[in-house]
């Protein structure tokens, strides 16, 4: 992973290369507190060992049973289900990959009749085994392949913890059933069990994907001007302390426009604590530079924008044209456009005193695809290391369960009290 963070300094917010200096020493004593939480295998910091730890010969060894399969489907949610849609989108595959990651029954009804549900491996994901929308998704997809007669346990393999009601189900059914890695919240396992199931079904090289995040970790080092993910995260965080408040991921790859999305979980869950933290904003490139570009080069100066795009990638020539004014373009190629795109991007918001930064990886690859995940991930724990937040947790999103378990009869929950309290202005 190349980052290069030049537009991000003499901006609007002002960031200085003194200042970075600055700060650099805090992101040496940052690293210093991760390394101890890598070594002891710390709830959070466990996921920068993923590249050492996951074993991906258990997880080819539970998705051998699925002889060819046309699809596969995960039902899981948030972190549970983000990643394993990041890496079948990037790097597409031998089968048709699909997630169930919201209740909407006209949603859920519709992708449910597109399947070939005797053809389709279903990967269920939840830690505790208790979520409530990957539970209810997988009671209706389990009903729905059972009425079309297809048995379930052997289209079925599971994710989860030690216990609980998918373990349990999985024991009472013989299905495979892999373990959720201890210490590592769900918006940080996509180089997991969480997500290598789908890849491994999808045909893709799981050791380079692991070779790619490792090759990133290496990298970590005490100093931002030494490492990548390093010099992104303690970037942002310096933005943000001066006002850019908004980070609007812009990948130049449209493979790459889930990894926006599992971006925005990881960005917004992780750093949004004690009134802190930068909003996630997703966009795609070229798209977006004709619907969210003007804001960001003419609006509130309380933005970062960050361009993504592959150094290589496959590419298809432009026919040639006779059309007055459109000669350019013929003989050219798609691939040519979209870069020139980006650059041009770049330079209007340079232009503007807008910053942002680039970040390439050599090809979106499993390799490449490791390297970007992981880059991510390491930036983000050094921004809440520098911001003093616990990265780690998600007590507003725990809130919000359980206020929901009690309004459905899951238990008694005070949160839910809150529901009958909400303020009304109705105009008719």
């Amino acid at each position: 992973m190349h980052v290069d963070i030049g537009n991000a300094l003499d901006a609007e917010p002002r960031l200085t290369r003194a200042a970075l200096e600055r700060l650099d020493e805090r992101v040496a004593d940052a690293h210093d507190r991760i390394e101890r939480g890598r070594a002891d295998a710390a709830h959070g910091y466990a996921a920068l060992n993923l590249p050492d730890t996951v074993d991906p010969d258990a997880i080819r060894a539970a998705v051998d049973r699925f002889d060819d399969p046309a699809a596969v489907l995960t039902v899981g949610i948030g972190g549970s289900a983000l990643g394993a849609a990041t890496l079948t989108d990037a790097l597409g595959g031998d089968i048709d990959a699909y997630v169930l990651d919201n209740v909407d029954p006209a949603g859920v009804d519709a992708l449910l009749d597109s399947l070939p549900l005797s053809e389709t491996v279903v990967h269920v994901v939840s830690r505790s085994g208790t979520t409530a929308e990957t539970l209810a998704n997988f009671l209706v997809v389990r009903e729905t392949m059972a009425d079309a007669g297809v048995d379930w346990t052997e289209r079925t393999i599971v994710t989860t913890g030690p216990e609980g009601n998918l373990r349990a189900l999985a024991e009472t059914h013989d299905l495979p059933a892999l373990d959720v890695p201890a210490g590592v919240p769900g918006r940080f396992s996509a180089l997991s069990t969480v997500a290598l199931p789908v890849a491994a079904l999808a045909g893709h090289d799981l050791d380079a994907l692991l070779a790619g995040a490792r090759d990133e970790a290496d990298r970590l080092a005490g100093s931002l001007f030494d490492s990548p993910a390093y010099a992104y995260g303690a970037t942002c965080y310096a933005l943000e302390r001066r006002g850019a408040g908004v980070n609007a991921m812009m990948p130049y790859a449209e493979s790459l426009d889930s990894f926006a999305e599992w971006f925005a979980q990881l960005w917004a869950e992780s750093l949004g604590k004690d009134a802190i933290g930068q909003t996630p904003v997703r966009a795609l490139g070229a798209t977006d530079q004709h619907s969210q570009l003007q804001l960001y080069r003419a609006g509130p100066r309380d933005k970062l924008v960050t361009l993504v795009r592959p150094r290589e990638r496959p590419d298809r020539s432009i026919p040639e044209t006779d059309l007055e004014g459109l000669s350019y373009l013929g003989g050219g190629s798609l691939g040519a456009l979209i870069d020139a795109e980006f650059e041009a991007t770049e330079a209007s918001l340079a232009a503007a005193n807008c910053p942002n930064v680039r970040i390439e990886i050599d090809c979106v690859d499993e390799r490449g695809v490791g390297e970007l995940l992981y880059g991510m991930e390491a930036a983000c724990v050094l921004y809440g290391e520098l911001a003093g937040v616990e990265t780690f947790t998600q007590p507003a999103v725990e809130w919000g369960k359980r206020a929901a378990r009690g309004l459905l009869g899951g238990g008694d929950f005070e949160e839910a009290a809150a529901v009958g309290e909400k303020r009304s202005l109705v105009i008719d």
